[in-house]
Parts: C-alpha cells; structure tokens; sequence
C-alpha cells in the first residue's frame, strides 16, 4: 500500500436486491475486500467498509410484478437476507445501507443536479418503445420477442437467454410488452447523457496513471477506448417510475439511471457512516478510495463513476479497482435464473459451524487472472486435508500436549538450537509475506503464505517428537512446546483477515484477548507461566454424506432443467475468439437433395461477394423448393472439407428446439444485403 495515504475507504460492489447472494458473489469481491479491510485494520490503518442494497432498477420491478407485491416490498425482503447472510459469513462492512433511503435519494439526486447545471450532459431525443395500453416507455426488460439469432420466441430486450446473445429491442422479431402483450410502437424520448466520448482524453489519461491495475481490468478498460470509434455518449436517465427522480424541469417520469444512482451509493452509505468526516474519506488528496467489484462491473467503476467525480468536481478518484474473473460451479457458469449457485443463507444453513471452511475454500481458488471452478469435492478435500491435517492438527496436537506435560502452562524456553532458531526465524518473516501479497491483491498467494506457517508448525513438532523426548530431555521439551504455542498464537493473529472465527476460537482457547498484525513479527506472545484452556478441535471433519446431499441438490437442478428442453450454456469463450468467426448474411440461389442420404441438401448460396456450395443437414426440415430466396446466416471462414465427395464451404447457422427440429437463424430485417456482416 502506498505510505502517503493517511485513510482508506473500500467498497464493495452494491448487490441487487432481487434475489440471495451465491459463492460467485463472494468470490468475486465480498470476501476479497473483507479479507484486505480486515488486514488493514489489524495493521492498525484507518479504514472503512462501505456496501450495501442496489435497490433500483427494471429487475426489481420485475420481480415485484411476478411476485403480485410493490417494488419496496422486494427490496425489503431482499436486503434483510443479505444482510444476515453477510454478517453470518463475517463479512465485516462498516455499514450496510441500501438506495432506497432517503439520504440516497438526496445524495443522487443533488449529485446529478450539480452536474446538470455545470452543462456536464447533453440533452438527446431518441427513439424507443412505448406500450400504448399501459402508457409508459418500456425498458428493455419490459420488451420480449423472437430472438433474430436462434428464433427464441421469449428473448428479453437486452438479452436472448437461450442462446446468451446481447440484443436491443429494435433486433426482436415481432416484440411484446411484458406489461399488456400488446405490441409497443416507437416514439421520441428526451434523455440526458453523459458524453463519455468528449470526455475520453481525460478518462484515457487517469488510466494511463494506473497501468499496474491487474491486467484483466486494465486490459478490459483499454479495449473500450480502443476499440471501434472508442467510448460513446451514455443516458444517465430513463424512463421509468422506481428509481430516484431526475430533479431538472423535463424529468418528470423519469429517473436516474441505475449505473448512475448505484455508485453514488458508496457516497450516501458514507454519509450515513461519517456524518461529520465523510468528506475526510472521499475529497482529501491522502485519502485512497479501492473499488472491489466482479469483472462484469469493470466499465462502471474504471470509465463511467469516475468520469462521473471528475465532471462533478471535488472527490478522489478510484486509486484501485482488483476487479475478479468469475466463479464457475461444478463445470458450469453460475446463473441466477437457472438456480445453478450455491445460496449462502443456504450454506449457513447446512453448515452451521463452517463458515471459515467455504472461506478458506474460496479464497484458496479465487478468480483472480482467470474463471475459476468451484466444486464440492475440492471443497471437501480443502477442509479436511488442509484445515483439519495441517492447521488444526498441528494446533491441536501443541494443546494437548502442553495440558498432558504442564497442566496447561506454558512452559519456559531455555537453550534454542540452531534448528529453533530458523523455525523462529521464518515466523516471524511471516506477517511481512502475508502482508505483501494481500497489498497487491493476491489473496491466494497470501493464504498459501499463511498456510506455510501451520505447515512449518506441523513439520517443526514432527521432527522434534516432543511425546518422545519428555523421557530423556524434559528441558528440550518446554523449549519445543514453548515455541510450537508461540507458532499457534501467531498463527491466531495471522488467520484473521482469512478466517476470522477460527481465529477467535483459538484466541480463547490460548486465553488471549485478539492480537495486532504487529505482535506476529515476535516470538514471545505468550508468556512463561500463562494458563491456556483445555484443548479443543478447531474443526471437525466433512464426511461424504454431507457433500452428497449438496451435490444431490445440483443433480436436481440440473433434472429440472434438463426436462424443459434447453441445454445448459457451455464453456465462457472469450471475445476475441469469437471475433474470429465471420458470419455473413447469405442467399440461397439453388438447393438439391444430395444422393443417397435422407438429411443432407446441397445449397448454392450468394454471399454478395461470391458464390459457394454448403453441404447442410437440413433436408428433415425443409423441401428443396420452399427455401430458394431464403435469407441464412453462414460462418464463412469456416474451412472447407468435403461431404459424400462435395466441397462445403462454410455452415448455415440453425436453430435446434426441444424436439430437435432445426429452423433458420434469420437476419432481423428484411433489407439487409447479402454479404453483411452478422456480430
């Protein structure tokens, strides 16, 4: 950490209040903040954590119309559970606050007035849909039709969620509004946007000051002033009625957009916090403000709020942004709505006693570089060959022994050997590792370090075989036993930020109120002649039975899917190896059966800058006569190969439902060329 910043504030990204928080959540940020807060805390620095609900938004809407209830009443609902589940996982926030508060609204709504009159936005009128029936514009999400892409008959305004694809309204084929069914029409909309494209050189030249931010988040922040024409302006209002109002003359009926109101949330929650020194964390130059956040967030918190504080003026700018990749469960992507997660508020449930269990698991795979996967038998193997074979047994075994020789005193140390020497050397090097790595955001790398010391304490007791030696040197032995509790006191001290209530059992169990980061850079924590408490096991065992009944509740989940008819969504690919696919929209000219085979037909197809043959299996489906003149998609860098002796240059993109049926994956207009290209 830089030695100049007398204060830090870190946040944590605002969770949606429309549904539990998953491990893919903590993953990506909650636990990581939490475990570098908590350092800094036991390093003694001057910090706070600030999170809470995002409490705006079409989703929340939308639940609260499938659930027949108001949009308050799900955000109430949802904000209480995550809040007990943070609290029961040991996330440590400072404050939890929410959007919906008053200080919020107030905070937002004077934060876009201010820039409103400075002339930081323009003011657009453009097209969008309108539901006649209900009277009012529609989000995105309020809009539903075919998917152009693989014929979806229920793809969202934003997203097809069958096939992943990112859409706009305008792209369905025959919309609906989720509202009435009826079909919207498109009317004009006055919006105020944030001309982030204006603002690029200032954007550009704060990133180039933070060219050591992790790679993936610099790498992504680069790729959008980069690519195409660079940023592009962004509306900052919508046009809806949950949300914060738009506080100019011409926002009734509008709100703020909720990538604009959530960040200034870390602003209001600190207000909230720090009544009368909030400023002391957010607008002095020694103040250093960290982002956590997951990698889907990126853009917001690296482009958008920070061009946000520069054209209102007066507040520090992210200094820090450790954005993780993602977290995959048992092979798959996490996903909401098709319940593949695991739930925390369910986990604390089942596991009642091992919150630090899924912590130390966590952060042992964290995504820091890349998507990471968790599974139930990896977590089962961490708990049991790492924290019950290495951790607690070598604590464990220093307890027992010390209260079978001295009654649970701790006994004096006499001569060291060399070998002592170096066990205590490497020790007390320790907190300096640790610290390290959790300073540049390498959490994993800092657990390892931690690790290590329980490791140095197991190797250290198994080499000296104190229940051997008690009959031959006892002096040896209070030397040995003297420093294997010394290990386990600094080991306490250095287990908080990882996992904070073992770290407080073993404190009690060595009578000891909780010790600074400082005190493990010594060896003498634990005074000759200070009584210890009976021993304990720090953790008990996860039987196969336990992991069953989890992975018995995926197997279910997976059943339920499985009978609906869609297939799960495979591997993430990343951009640039979709990019170099080449989709073209294509006529067909002329289509034949191909001898001798019931599904292939060969196609004659122009592309608008040649023509080619594509073997394709879609005789099942179609007559050759019925589909000349029919528009197609086709990948046409694909390379060729031959079918029953024919060259085929290229596939026809299809569509496959639960019965197995393919149909074509149309362009989404009509007057669309031959020849264009399909992204």
């Amino acid at each position: 950490m830089k030695k100049n910043f007398k204060r830090t504030l870190v946040t944590a990204a605002l969770p949606y209040a429309n549904g539990p928080v998953h491990i893919g959540h903590l993953a990506g940020c909650y636990l990581p903040a939490d475990i570098y807060v908590r350092y800094l805390r036991s390093a003694g620095k001057d910090v706070r954590f600030i999170c809470g609900s995002d409490e705006h938004g079409v989703p929340i809407t939308i639940k609260a119309k499938k659930e027949g209830v108001t949009p308050q009443a799900v955000v109430d609902k949802y904000h209480s559970m995550m809040k007990s589940a943070f609290e029961g996982f040991g996330i440590s926030f400072d404050i939890y606050s929410r959007t919906s508060s008053k200080t919020h609204h107030e905070t937002a709504s004077g934060f876009f007035k201010q820039m409103y009159e400075k002339g930081s936005f323009t003011e657009q009128v453009t097209e969008q849909y309108f539901d006649e029936q209900a009277s009012q514009f529609l989000a995105d999400r309020y809009i539903m039709g075919t998917c152009p892409k693989c014929s979806n008959p229920d793809a969202y305004g934003d997203q097809c969620e069958r096939c992943g694809s990112s859409l706009s309204p305008t792209e369905l084929i025959n919309p609906r509004s989720t509202l009435s069914g009826a079909k919207p029409v498109l009317r004009q909309t006055k919006n105020w946007f944030l001309p982030l494209d204006k603002l690029q050189p200032k954007i550009k030249a704060y990133l180039d000051q933070h060219s050591d931010w992790k790679p993936n988040v610099y790498g992504q922040c680069k790729s959008w002033l980069e690519s195409g024409d660079g940023l592009q302006p962004r509306a900052m209002t919508r046009d809806l009625d949950w949300g914060v109002p738009v506080p100019v003359k011409g926002g009734e009926g509008k709100v703020l957009y909720v990538w604009f109101d959530a960040p200034i949330g870390y602003i209001s929650a600190s207000k909230e916090l720090l009544p009368e020194n909030w400023e002391d964390y957010w607008k002095s130059d020694d103040s250093r403000l960290i982002h956590f956040i997951g990698k889907d967030n990126i853009v917001f918190h690296c482009i958008i709020f920070p061009a946000m504080l520069m054209e209102h003026g007066g507040f520090v700018l992210p200094d820090n942004v450790p954005a993780n990749e993602f977290l995959n469960l048992e092979g798959e992507k996490i996903s909401t709505s098709r319940n593949w997660a695991v739930w925390l508020h369910e986990y604390l449930f089942d596991f009642k006693d091992k919150q630090d269990s899924l912590r130390y698991a966590l952060c042992a795979n964290a995504p820091e570089s890349k998507d990471n996967d968790f599974t139930w038998k990896e977590f089962q193997t961490r708990h049991n060959s790492e924290l019950v074979a290495i951790f607690g047994n070598f604590v464990n075994r220093s307890l027992v022994l010390t209260h079978k020789f001295y009654s649970g005193i701790v006994p004096s140390a006499n001569t060291y050997t060399k070998h002592d020497l170096l066990v205590l050397e490497e020790l007390t090097a320790a907190p300096d590792k640790i610290a390290k790595a959790l300073e540049e955001f390498k959490f994993r790398e800092a657990l390892t370090e931690w690790m290590n010391v329980a490791r140095l304490g197991n190797k250290y007791l198994a080499d000296s075989e104190p229940w051997k030696l008690i009959k031959q040197d006892e002096e040896r032995v209070k030397t040995i036993m003297n420093i294997s509790l010394q290990i386990c006191c600094n080991l306490a001290i250095l287990a908080e930020p990882f996992i904070p209530f073992t770290s407080a059992k073993l404190f009690g169990l060595l009578n000891l109120s909780p010790l600074r980061w400082v005190s493990a850079k010594q060896s003498n924590n634990l005074a000759q002649g200070h009584s210890i408490h009976k021993d304990e096991l720090l953790f008990s065992k996860i039987e196969d039975a336990e992991i069953q009944v989890q992975l018995d509740k995926l197997s279910a989940v997976k059943a339920a899917r499985q009978n609906t008819g869609v297939k799960p969504v495979k591997q993430e690919t990343s951009f640039d190896d979709f990019s170099k696919m080449d989709i073209r929209v294509a006529t067909i000219l002329s289509a034949e059966l191909v001898p001798k085979t019931d599904k292939l037909m060969k196609l004659q197809l122009d592309t608008g800058f040649d023509k080619r043959t594509v073997v394709s299996g879609i005789a099942q489906w179609y007559k050759p006569e019925n589909i000349v003149g029919q528009k197609v998609c086709l990948l046409a860098n694909l390379a060729p190969r031959k079918i029953k002796g024919i060259e085929s240059q290229g596939m026809i993109l299809m569509a496959e439902n639960q019965d197995g049926e393919l149909s074509f994956v149309l362009p989404s207009k009509e007057n669309i060329q031959n020849g264009a290209d399909v992204k």
